[in-house]
């Protein structure tokens, strides 16, 4: 039978940690799925055996030898195997996954201007020297973690009133008498003996105690009145309102401890959360306004997928369906037994009176993870009431309205300055609680009173090259527009044969267009000829796309579509013919773009430059001193017609000075290893490379984007590893440098420049190698962009395999060159190029295409 529940439970979704995988796990890469065997490399043990007497606080492990590739090994302490009464659960606490730290890595350049910087990290201080993990086993077995917890708060005389313990594993600021002890609780429910056997397990550096300080951390954050909503914490008693758009928001943090190179620190950023004050049941009110045959199908599409916020308990969940046939006055069984209705449960549980009674109940299935162990095979799903339902987040259709996203940005697009003085907030809220102290203070920590500077670089500016000769500086902003639109193409290629299609309506604006093409294309070095132009009647999908059959052949370079209006629908319809069935280069211009004459010259530059990028040409270039160089661009999206599947967007450079680019694609269903791909990607592009250089690339330097922290060792132990072993494909001979670095955009990381008792954005070019950097891994910071509103993001760079022999210096400058290297905007980037056309590439693919593109297209930058 069904059981469903209201969403009466007051503490989060349990998450349980995994175990340790022995044999093959299901691992995310990317966004797709990897499956592989592990294998650890053995270390000294760490774990803590049964003797009475306590070993010294040293550390007893010795280096390790120093592997091919910089990235950390995991390692594991083995288990005592001579007690045989040892419990599984000691087993697991015995378990480290920690990376091992003992080997050094040359990562610090010295290339460019050094400059004073302050981060938003907190340095985290110890005065003791380690904590204490005991793992802590029932005989017998008691299921509920609650009773665990209150068993063992019975003998708080002897652990003491500062404890962590998550039921299996307790965490102490002091070391216990006996490294084993045995105590007796009585089972509330029957009253009879349980038997506890605490064993210490392992004496933690401060760098290995990271979960225990974060497990505290969160009781810091409750004890400033901050409330969990997802991962991260709000301040609900202090909202922002937008009255125009009926929204607020409750500003919050982002928090993450981790151990850098500088210590254990805090990362601490500024976050939002965007709340509408309309309710799901107003929505749903207004949309049934709209009528039609088909209202229910139109709430559902309304509202399942949406996620919402519940105020009464502050948790947040997915809409996944609606139940028609409940209302709020349907019942329910409690966990005694009792049938109750949901009226009446809110009422008395949380003193809310529902005014709708007849309205239908939101459906929320708790993924597996969510659900709680101990009631995995009872829950199935949970039901929500519509009025008490607020939708969090940007809508689809809120993100398309210009003037909501305005205001909404106004707030949280926070300026330096205001940012830096968020967070000194937030640490003196911390030093003026007494009871934060006392928590902080009983674990032996001491948090810094602001935040921490750092000393960094700026690397020098590029110098841009373009057609015939000139160049010039990319500038204090990193834009070189005007120097692109100034000057030729370093190779146009001329259009000689295109066609135009557009509406009637849109023939005043498709002629001045055409007319300001013949006057910027000239002075770009392109020559052009008048287009065939194809005149529609209508506005139907249909008809673009037969006038796109009837007037393409083969000696057509290119199709420019005027659409009305922008409709995902028409795009991905004439994107697929273009691209898979009939393969010619394709430009798509929204009619508005090009209908305000003051803006006309510089937009048809732009789509000038764009159509000539995706025929072939070269725009701009910038000096490359690495010779025999193959970079490469990896990044994984989501396929938004087939649930479950990825695509793969590919990218190599087939030239000297990175400005031809040989691209493929590939469909990664579940199941699927992503290297497979990769590895024929990698032959094939390596061919191109031999076929436009008659030899083969001597370094090739891998950029891979869409990568999380979880993941790093799997691209560096195993991914790295099969994409190396294809290079025998070429002869035993042929092994060519290589390096992997893994791109991270969306990271928590802030860095400001220090300009006396003020703070602003950094130019573009900084870089950050050291005090914030991870401990034990390769990884830099680049500010590569500039932005005029908000604060700007570094990009995080982690180097996972580096056999290129580049000394870090050549590796940072590479970086920052690639970012000069995208032609869709005469600027900066914060990602390499490579990076940036693989996720062109693979956005066009999931989004519109659907499928594989045609092969012939691979060399030109088509998906522009």
């Amino acid at each position: 039978p069904t059981h469903t529940q209201a969403p009466t439970h007051t503490q989060a979704p349990t998450h349980t940690q995994a175990p340790v995988p022995t044999s093959r796990p299901t691992m995310a890469l990317g966004r797709g799925n990897l499956y592989r065997r592990m294998d650890f490399p053995p270390s000294p043990s760490s774990s803590i055996g049964t003797t009475p007497s306590p070993p010294p606080l040293t550390d007893t492990r010795t280096p390790t030898p120093t592997a091919a590739t910089p990235s950390p090994p995991l390692r594991i302490s083995p288990v005592d195997k001579k007690d045989p009464l040892l419990p599984p659960v000691v087993a697991m606490g015995q378990i480290s996954l920690q990376p091992d730290t003992t080997q050094q890595i040359e990562k610090h350049g010295t290339g460019g201007k050094p400059v004073r910087l302050i981060s938003n990290h907190i340095k985290f201080k110890t005065k003791t020297e380690a904590a204490f993990q005991y793992a802590v086993h029932f005989n017998p077995p008691v299921d509920s973690v609650g009773a665990r917890r209150g068993m063992l708060s019975e003998h708080k005389e002897l652990i003491g009133n500062i404890r962590i313990f998550d039921g299996a594993i307790l965490y102490l600021p002091h070391r216990l008498n006996q490294d084993v002890t045995v105590l007796n609780s009585t089972r509330r429910t029957d009253n009879s003996s349980v038997s506890l056997r605490i064993q210490l397990t392992k004496i933690l550096r401060p760098g290995e105690c990271l979960q225990m300080y974060g497990t505290m951390l969160h009781r810091v954050m409750r004890l400033l009145e901050l409330r969990q909503v997802g991962r991260f914490y709000f301040d609900p008693g202090n909202p922002v309102d937008i009255p125009q758009h009926k929204m607020e928001l409750w500003p919050g943090y982002i928090s993450a401890l981790n151990e850098y190179d500088g210590g254990v620190m805090l990362t601490l950023d500024v976050s939002h959360k965007l709340l509408n004050k309309q309710t799901i049941h107003d929505m749903m009110i207004n949309v049934g306004r709209r009528g039609g045959a088909k209202v229910k199908e139109d709430i559902m599409r309304a509202v399942v997928g949406c996620i919402v916020l519940t105020r009464y308990n502050n948790k947040t969940y997915r809409i996944d369906d609606i139940d028609w046939d409940r209302t709020p006055m349907s019942t329910f069984q409690t966990h005694d037994g009792t049938e109750i209705t949901f009226l009446h449960y809110y009422k008395t549980a949380y003193n809310i009176d529902i005014t709708e009674p007849d309205q239908p109940l939101l459906i929320h299935r708790p993924k597996k993870r969510e659900e709680r162990k101990e009631r995995r095979n009872q829950l199935e799903m949970i039901c929500l009431v519509p009025e008490l339902c607020c939708l969090t987040g940007i809508t689809d259709e809120v993100r398309s309205d210009f003037r909501v996203m305005k205001d909404i940005a106004q707030h949280t697009r926070v300026p330096p300055v205001q940012r830096q003085a968020t967070l000194r907030n937030f640490i003196e809220s911390i030093h003026n609680n007494s009871k934060a102290m006392e928590e902080m203070n009983a674990w032996g920590l001491v948090i810094d009173k602001d935040t921490l500077p750092v000393v960094g670089r700026r690397l020098p500016e590029e110098k841009i090259v373009v057609g015939g000769g000139s160049q010039g500086l990319a500038g204090n902003e990193a834009d070189w527009t005007r120097l692109v639109t100034n000057n030729k193409m370093i190779t146009a290629v001329d259009l000689r044969n295109w066609v135009l299609v557009f509406q009637a309506r849109d023939r005043p604006r498709a002629q001045d267009f055409i007319q300001m093409l013949f006057k910027v294309c000239p002075t770009l070095g392109m020559n052009i000829n008048r287009p065939t132009c194809a005149e529609l009647a209508d506005n139907r999908t249909d008809t673009y796309l037969r006038a796109v059959r009837d007037y393409l052949n083969p000696q057509v370079q290119m199709i420019v579509i005027v659409f009305p209006t922008s409709r995902d629908d028409q795009y991905s319809a004439v994107k697929k013919y273009c691209c898979a069935e009939f393969p010619v280069p394709s430009q798509v211009i929204i009619s508005k773009t090009i209908g305000d004459q003051r803006k006309l010259r510089s937009v048809t530059q732009k789509i000038a430059l764009q159509m000539n990028c995706k025929m072939g040409g070269e725009l701009w270039a910038l000096s490359i001193p690495l010779k025999d160089l193959m970079v490469i661009g990896v990044d994984v999206f989501h396929d938004t017609s087939k649930q479950g599947r990825s695509v793969v967007g590919f990218v190599a450079s087939v030239n000297g000075i990175l400005t031809r680019w040989y691209s493929r694609v590939a469909f990664q269903n579940v199941g699927e290893e992503i290297v497979d791909y990769l590895k024929t990607f990698m032959i094939n592009a390596i061919r191109k490379y031999h076929e436009v250089n008659h030899k083969k690339p001597e370094k090739i330097i891998m950029y891979r984007d869409g990568v999380g922290d979880g993941q790093m060792s799997t691209v560096a132990h195993y991914e790295v590893e099969q994409l190396t072993g294809c290079f025998t494909s070429f002869g035993e001979d042929y092994n060519p440098n290589f390096a992997c670095v893994v791109v991270q955009k969306r990271i928590h990381t802030r860095i400001f420049s220090a300009m006396g008792n003020t703070v602003s954005n950094p130019p573009p070019g900084t870089l950050v190698d050291n005090t914030i950097t991870k401990k034990g891994w390769y990884d830099f910071f680049l500010v590569s962009q500039h932005v005029r509103q908000g604060t700007v993001t570094p990009t995080h760079y982690m180097v996972v395999c580096d056999r290129s022999g580049l000394k870090p210096d050549h590796m940072q400058r590479l970086s920052y060159k690639l970012t000069h290297l995208y032609y869709n905007w005469p600027g900066t980037v914060r990602v390499p190029a490579p990076c940036q056309y693989a996720h062109k590439l693979a956005q066009l693919c999931g989004q519109s295409i659907h499928r594989e593109p045609a092969e012939a297209l691979s060399d030109r930058l088509y998906y522009l």
